[in-house]
């Protein structure tokens, strides 16, 4: 009865943080645009964008297979299930069943991926077929530093501030970036061929296709935000009224991105290697300092 209790609390817990994700994605382009002096749209600007996109007929080209039509709905279900199961690792014991759960969604999450750079080389455009490979490219480099990070979060779990969860948290902020497209490894306001990754690759798509993808990527903004506020707040959580304090540390976060965001330039694609090289090895140092109970 305790587990069903659980996996309902959890669903209905799912589904509130997917419906407010792209809050969170206004949140941030609000303080990006304040921090350039500039009025721009206001927080709830996603959600005006989306209504838009499912109220639009798709325009979509005779030669592409069922990977094309597919591939939006396998993203968002995707996201979404990761998002339950970051979620749902948090009542299991960390160091077995948790870390285990968590990396299964990021597997999970890697599936969404696939079909996604499917669905842009199922285009056969230019355009597609460089965003694919541009996100593969990156996504090789990110997914290592996950998966040591979050080995070294579930290895320093406790309910003090330790020096391995903050270097944890670090190694998937970096992740985080290179992940939901953002800058120096992405810039989700520009379609410049020279520096356009993920939004090549999905540039073929529209209409409800189009908003499928992009509530999929402000869930998988949100599922990244809760795991980093695991780490850098970790004390904060426990108590009776720490719930009360997760839209304070999602707010924070968001707040890091946008100071990140308007203060770095993007980078060259093959200068992305060096920048997630140093996060892998921050991730490391976490496992070492982890393993040293640090």
């Amino acid at each position: 009865m305790t587990i069903l209790y659980n996996v309902i609390i959890i669903g209905m817990e799912t589904v509130l943080l997917a419906a407010l994700a792209p809050l969170l994605s206004g949140f941030i382009r609000k303080l990006k645009n304040n921090f350039r002096m500039r009025k721009g749209q206001g927080i709830f600007w996603p959600y005006y964008n989306l209504r838009k996109l499912f109220s639009k007929n798709e325009v979509i080209s005779k030669n592409v297979s069922w990977i094309f039509y597919t591939a939006p709905v396998v993203v968002f279900a995707t996201s979404a299930l990761a998002l339950y199961l970051i979620l749902f690792a948090r009542i299991c014991p960390p160091a077995n069943s948790g870390v285990a759960v968590i990396i299964a969604a990021f597997f999970i999450l890697s599936l969404g991926r696939f079909f996604l750079a499917l669905s842009g080389l199922d285009t056969a455009s230019a355009f597609g077929g460089m965003g694919s490979s541009r996100e593969m490219f990156v996504s090789s480099f990110a997914e290592p530093t996950i998966f040591v990070a979050v080995f070294a979060l579930c290895m320093g779990t406790g309910t003090t501030f330790k020096v391995s969860g903050i270097l944890a948290g670090c190694a998937l902020l970096m992740a985080a970036i290179a992940e939901t497209s953002r800058i120096p490894v992405d810039n989700q306001e520009t379609h410049l061929e020279l520096t356009m990754v993920h939004e090549a690759m999905v540039l073929e798509h529209s209409g409800r296709s189009l908003a499928l993808i992009e509530l999929a990527s402000h869930v998988k903004q949100m599922l990244f935000f809760v795991l980093i506020a695991g780490c850098f707040f970790m004390p904060v959580e426990a108590g009776r009224w720490g719930w009360a304090l997760f839209p304070i540390k999602i707010a924070a976060i968001g707040l890091v991105m946008a100071v990140i965001e308007v203060s770095v330039a993007k980078m060259r694609l093959f200068r992305v290697v060096d920048f997630l090289s140093f996060a892998f090895f921050v991730a490391l140092v976490a496992t070492i300092t982890a393993s040293l109970g640090l």
